[in-house]
């Protein structure tokens, strides 16, 4: 199938399942997982079907079929009862919603990787509605490769994102900002380790990267995760499962378990945590590992996840996370714990990006990309500053992208201070030659900046990109009155939050004393 005729394809799904919930009695969160495993059981039946003629081809009386032939070549065994095309044809006296649950429960029986992953619950949508979606998916198996699938569900990933808002943002990071890490911390091989690892939209993207480089991601990475959500454990693995991927996910608390045992374990580590998370019990982090600059005193959880990726990385690994913009200038025990980061070595780049590029906070954050590997480079006392913030494309009027040249731009910019060669494949070419007519790295003001050490310790040990860059050097204070607007904005949010978890507490302790 050619691009075009796929991404209308991709848009008339997602307009034609989205009208169908709108004309429901369902909630985007409600809807979001029996949609996601239709597209799922396509796939799964789309990659049985490729190879069924091939595996019974070589069964014989004494060796007939079974699961175990298609595990062989990394497909899922679909059963009779659990085929698409099966089930829409199914009597109007049947119970649908029954069937289409049974076929999942199938599914997990015939492949017990996939235990507990697959949805349920379709008996709780409306027959109508449970009709239509089986229309809708049921001819893909046969009407699309496999890679189409793992970008449908993509699609709807997002789509369900944006459509749930700020609780759709817990389990999916924006795809242009997960490509831009990838993009910088190169995963070619070895392990990734994500331990707020929502959907696994990060795993696919280091995968997509060693695609684009001529590799095989299931030679090249083992992925392992960590979820705190029940409900998006499942989604992570159907995310993996529909990109060819293996990997372990796990369902824990990251503050205080490590699943993975993963301090110094790991090739590259790539996160979007939850920012400014109060109420993290540090007594229970004391003499922890994952934690070699000590606990913050402050409640937040910024400097806790923060230590848990650079603790996790071997001594060559990279690690690429989004954080919250106040991390960067953080006081007190926060700042003695960014001292001894950047006095580590190990800080390789900081990306400042823009407003608008999250379903869960307007507000603008931080890039952090870690880089164990420098010691003993050129690079090992410096800092690349990059202020993105005015490069992106505005999708709509809440929401905002980068386009692919522009990824590839950023990223060369880090490709010419590490002294690699560039990549153009995405028409950055033009957009390098504007900044950089030379062919090599050199500061550019308001945009890019190259610091020593001694110019951070000068700095109070910030890492606000706007410090360097030039765009926050206005005010006496080094900031300019948008920064210090959006910060006030951020602790704002944080008290806020903060007052909302004391407020329930009072309430419950008074309810308790007029109960007695």
């Amino acid at each position: 199938m050619k691009s075009d005729d796929l991404a209308e394809v991709r848009r008339t799904l997602w307009k034609a399942a989205d009208e169908l919930r709108a004309n429901s009695t369902l909630t985007p969160a409600d809807y979001r997982s029996p949609v996601l495993g239709l597209i799922f059981l396509a796939y799964a039946e789309h990659r049985f079907e490729a190879v069924r003629a091939d595996v019974e081809a070589g069964a014989t009386a004494r060796n007939p079929v079974s699961p175990d032939n298609y595990r062989a070549r990394s497909v899922l065994f679909v059963p009779d009862e659990a085929r698409l095309s099966g089930l829409v044809d199914l009597p109007e006296g049947e119970n649908l919603g029954a069937a289409v649950d049974a076929a999942m429960k199938a599914v997990e029986a015939a492949n017990p990787e996939l235990r507990d992953v697959l949805p349920r619950g379709y008996q709780r949508l409306e027959r109508s509605t449970l009709t239509e979606l089986l229309r809708l998916f049921s001819p893909l198996p046969r009407t699309l490769s496999g890679d189409a699938f793992g970008l449908i569900y993509e699609d709807f990933l997002s789509n369900f994102a944006m459509a749930e808002g700020r609780l759709g943002g817990e389990f999916f990071t924006p795809y242009s900002i997960v490509r831009l890490i990838v993009e910088i911390i190169e995963p070619y091989h070895g392990k990734v380790y994500d331990p707020a690892c929502g959907s696994g939209g990060m795993f696919v993207q280091c995968a997509k990267f060693v695609e684009r480089h001529a590799g095989s991601a299931t030679q090249e990475l083992s992925v392992y995760g960590q979820e705190q959500k029940e409900v998006t454990v499942p989604l992570a693995k159907m995310n993996l499962a529909l990109h060819g991927l293996s990997g372990d996910i796990r369902l824990a608390n990251s503050y205080y378990e490590s699943l993975h045992d993963a301090v110094g374990r790991f090739d590259f580590v790539m996160a979007n945590p939850p920012f400014n998370v109060n109420g993290v019990d540090k007594d229970k982090l004391a003499g922890d590992p994952r934690f070699p600059f000590g606990l913050p005193r402050t409640d937040n959880g910024n400097y806790l996840w923060i230590q848990q990726f650079y603790a996790a990385l071997n001594d060559a690994g990279r690690a690429g996370f989004v954080m919250a913009n106040s991390a960067g200038d953080a006081g007190h025990s926060e700042k003695e714990i960014r001292r001894k980061l950047v006095e580590s070595g190990a800080v390789d780049v900081m990306v400042a990006i823009g407003t608008n590029f999250f379903y869960t906070v307007t507000l603008p954050v931080t890039l952090w990309l870690l880089d164990k590997g420098k010691a003993g480079t050129d690079r090992e006392d410096t800092v690349l500053f990059i202020d993105a913030r005015h490069t992106y494309r505005q999708i709509d009027r809440a929401h905002r992208d980068f386009l692919p040249e522009q990824i590839e731009l950023l990223a060369n910019v880090v490709r010419l201070y590490r002294g690699e060669d560039v990549t153009t494949v995405d028409g950055s070419i033009a957009l390098l030659k504007e900044r950089f007519p030379d062919g090599t790295y050199a500061d550019v003001p308001g945009f890019c900046k190259v610091a020593t050490r001694a110019e951070i310790e000068a700095q109070g040990w910030s890492l606000n990109p706007g410090r360097y860059t030039g765009t926050a050097a206005a005010d006496a204070d080094d900031e300019d009155f948008t920064e210090k607007l959006e910060s006030l904005y951020e602790e704002f949010t944080r008290l806020s939050n903060e007052a909302d978890t004391l407020r329930a507490k009072v309430d419950a302790a008074i309810t308790g004393v007029l109960s007695e």
